[in-house]
């Protein structure tokens, strides 16, 4: 029996006065909050060129930047990636919320590449205690749709967030200043909006010893797990190209230095997999990880052959087909894997799989920036980028047909 529970079914619980959330309000709440710290997550995106035009650095330390970013959300979800499965969830929200919001403040009053880096140590770490447990939430209030938008909230957040701080650099003034404190605005209102949902799962013990890093499975898991791992690990690698070598390439292509061309081919990418995401929703998890591989593999494949061609249009329509790749293989993965997690498993299970997600995100992009000064510059690393996510494709589409996909039973 699953022990996720609100605070009015508790027996013993007084009813309290203040007005909570009801079941649809909290699922639309924290899927709003991954959206919001996810997009303030590719908020600096379009803004790497500004840094770099005001402040002088490398290709190699915007991609410094962003992979200690990704580091910090692996090392934030391996401390805190099970804690809300003992202190609750909303404890380890407002927490992450409130950290998240200091990551921001540096931003917006950043004066170089130290408070730079600082910032975006920050905001991971919060965004990794997060994420967790935000899915987890969406799971405990009901598991058909919180499945759903765990898939399709996280391309809402990157995708958006890239665009609307490409906007604001292109059309408003401050840039570095004003897309952060709006962002800063949400996620206030959002805190507010936790305090006042009701908890989703009851307490726990253990919360000290679900600190130290430990890498467990519950044993229904271990298989699917083993499916979902390439196709995590590569989609993930997909969207780490958008976002370190993407903007460049896009300017590159179009032959402007717009903001707007930066965060264009990130957005077209996340938005497409979020449609893809609602799409497949009712089709089996094995189709969608077929056509999650496939996507990939077709996708990429037409970026190569538009950066060859110096295709602006074909580059952008090749990005919608990866689009439909990291969707599908996104929910796919997810949905053969969280059905079979208990209540007090869900927040810890859920983090192994956003440490290989982040492990895809942030590891090849590093490398390729170190690539990009180096070695072969922009358009060879491009290549070599693109290649390599064909093989990881390639790869987890062998591992499905091999081991197949497992019969989804649900867990208490």
């Amino acid at each position: 029996m699953s022990h996720s529970v609100t605070l009015a079914e508790r027996p013993g619980t007084r009813t309290p006065r203040t007005r909570r959330l009801g079941g649809t309000g909290s699922l639309v709440l924290l899927a709003s909050i991954v959206v919001s710290l996810l997009a303030a997550s590719s908020a600096p995106t379009p803004l790497y060129a500004t840094y770099q035009a005001e402040w002088g650095f490398s290709p190699m330390t915007t991609t410094v930047v962003f992979g200690v970013y990704a580091v910090a959300v692996l090392l934030s979800l391996l401390v805190f990636g099970r804690l809300s499965d003992h202190v609750g969830r909303r404890p380890v929200l407002l927490v992450a919320l409130l950290v998240q919001a200091a990551a921001l403040v540096v931003f917006a009053f950043a004066g170089g590449v130290p408070a730079l880096l600082a910032a975006r140590v920050v905001q991971g770490l919060a965004t990794g205690a997060a994420l967790a447990a935000l899915g987890a939430g969406m799971l405990d209030i009901d598991r058909v749709r919180g499945t759903t938008a765990n898939a399709v909230a996280p391309g809402i957040g990157t995708g958006g967030g890239a665009l609307l701080s490409a906007l604001v650099v292109q059309f408003l003034p401050a840039p570095t200043h004003l897309i952060y404190l709006v962002l800063l605005g949400v996620l206030a209102a959002q805190a507010v909006g936790v305090a006042l949902m009701p908890e989703t799962v009851s307490r726990a013990p253990g919360a000290r010893h679900s600190l130290i890093p430990e890498i467990r499975l519950p044993r229904q898991v271990r298989g699917p797990v083993a499916i979902a791992a390439p196709v995590l690990f590569s989609v993930w690698a997909l969207a780490g190209f958008y976002a370190s070598l993407g903007p460049a390439l896009v300017r590159n292509l179009a032959s402007s230095t717009s903001a707007v061309y930066g965060g264009l081919g990130l957005f077209v990418l996340a938005a497409v997999a979020a449609l893809a995401v609602l799409a497949i929703d009712k089709r089996p998890a094995r189709t969608a990880l077929s056509v999650g591989i496939v996507g990939l593999i077709v996708g990429v494949a037409g970026t190569l052959v538009a950066i060859s061609a110096g295709s602006t249009v074909g580059f952008l329509i090749a990005t919608g087909v990866a689009g439909i790749g990291f969707g599908s293989g996104f929910q796919g993965a997810i949905r053969i894997v969280v059905p079979l997690v208990a209540a007090h498993e869900r927040a810890g299970v859920l983090s192994l799989l956003y440490v290989v997600s982040y492990l895809g995100l942030g590891l090849p992009a590093v490398v390729a920036g170190y690539l990009v000064v180096h070695a072969g510059g922009l358009l060879d690393t491009a290549r070599e980028y693109g290649v390599a996510v064909i093989v990881l494709a390639a790869l987890a589409g062998v591992g499905l047909l091999r081991r197949g996909t497992p019969r989804i039973r649900t867990a208490g």
